[in-house]
């Protein structure tokens, strides 16, 4: 017996301002194409189980075009493989937040799809001695995960976040997420648990794995990258697993757009023409070009005056050029001299300011880096007016 497992579709997702010929956005159809191309993969796999393991829709209330394609797909996928078992839990992004609310998932049931959303369900299939234990992404507490020992299979497929299992780089979600421990995955009498929520497959137990998102949806799509690379994984994808062998695959699914995160540059000592040139031989060297990609070009150690005296024209180009250019300049690290504890460094108020807003919850139609962008913008002009001495004695004592 075969399942596949895949997870954080975000489907309706948006980013940029810059849409298609027909007037979508253009990530919103980016990430379309990427849930039909894994659509594709499923029926060409056929396997006996898929497992989706949350966050479907990028928001509680998704846009027509997001409900349409997802309605679109999934009635294909049942068509094509009509005794195949599709469970399918809520995320965090997927969850109402008023119970007034009903859960956009139960679209899907009448499909034949087992939409699992309010509270954990315990799936029977006895004629397969298969025993699925659903559970959506919850309000932290105790949830209850026992396998059913009177069933010769047992799956676990959940949306949370396993204790200690996240890197740094992962934000946090405007509420707590269900938490998951590490010991309550481990039971030998799981044959196989699905997870979802974290968007970079990873192993996190015997037989527990996220299985990753199928495209680029996160707050930091950088971090995803470099996990990605640490790993040696191909990029997005999903799992096969083979319950009675448990020989395991992951099935890489190219996404539609290409992130390039080009070298650092460091700029301490550079002219603003030395960085502008630089820059131009940065993108220069990317491999394949930046025509159409989403780009972050990061240059260290570059003083506000040099920030200032870039060639922005030059830097338009680029923004025109790639779907999005982000060109991500840091000012030097400010020696810490003052306050109690060894003299450390401390960030700077420009990079305090875009930690914040680059954590900070968003809705689906703000674009993240241009919010940063205008953030450090007004926070420059503020600087340029100039500060009372009595507040700057103030921040100094603190």
């Amino acid at each position: 017996m075969r399942l596949l497992h895949l997870s954080d579709l975000h489907l309706g997702f948006r980013q940029f301002q810059r849409t298609t010929p027909t007037g979508i956005n253009q990530r919103e159809w980016d990430v379309a194409q990427s849930f039909t191309r894994a659509i594709d993969r499923v029926i060409e796999l056929r396997p006996d189980i898929l497992l989706i393991a949350g966050d479907v829709f990028h928001t509680v209330r998704p846009t027509n075009p997001a409900i349409l394609h997802a309605f679109a797909q999934f009635s294909r996928l049942m068509r094509e493989l009509p005794d195949a078992i599709v469970v399918v839990v809520a995320g965090n992004h997927d969850m109402p937040r008023s119970s007034e609310t009903l859960c956009i998932l139960r679209l899907f049931a009448p499909l034949g799809i087992h939409v699992v959303d309010s509270e954990p369900r315990r799936l029977a299939f006895p004629d397969r001695g298969l025993s699925i234990l659903a559970v959506p992404d919850l309000p932290p507490g105790s949830v209850t995960l026992e396998p059913d020992l009177a069933a010769r299979l047992n799956l676990l497929v959940m949306h949370g976040e396993v204790e200690g299992a996240m890197p740094a780089f992962v934000g946090h979600t405007d509420r707590s997420a269900l938490r998951i421990p590490v010991a309550e995955l481990n039971s030998p009498a799981w044959d196989y648990v699905a997870l979802g929520d974290y968007h970079v497959y990873k192993k996190v137990g015997p037989k527990a794995f996220y299985s990753g998102a199928l495209d680029y949806t996160s707050s930091n799509v950088w971090g995803e990258l470099e996990e990605q690379r640490a790993q040696k994984l191909p990029g997005k994808g999903m799992i096969e697993r083979d319950l009675e062998t448990g020989k395991q695959t992951f099935h890489p699914l190219p996404v539609t757009r290409e992130f390039l995160d080009l070298p650092p540059i460091g700029g301490r000592g550079l002219s603003a023409a030395d960085l502008d040139a630089a820059i131009a031989a940065a993108v220069a060297r990317a491999s394949g070009g930046i025509d159409g990609k989403v780009v972050r070009l990061v240059a260290r150690d570059v003083p506000r005056h040099i920030a200032r005296e870039l060639d922005h024209k030059m830097l338009r180009d680029f923004q025109r050029r790639a779907l999005h250019f982000h060109l991500d300049t840091r000012r030097p690290e400010v020696l810490r001299t003052f306050a109690s504890g060894a003299p450390g460094r401390r960030p700077t108020l420009a990079n305090m300011l875009r930690e914040s807003l680059r954590n900070r919850v968003l809705t689906s139609d703000i674009d993240r880096d241009r919010l940063v962008d205008l953030g450090a913008h007004y926070l420059r002009e503020a600087e340029q007016v100039g500060t009372p001495r009595d507040l700057t004695a103030s921040a100094e004592e603190t």
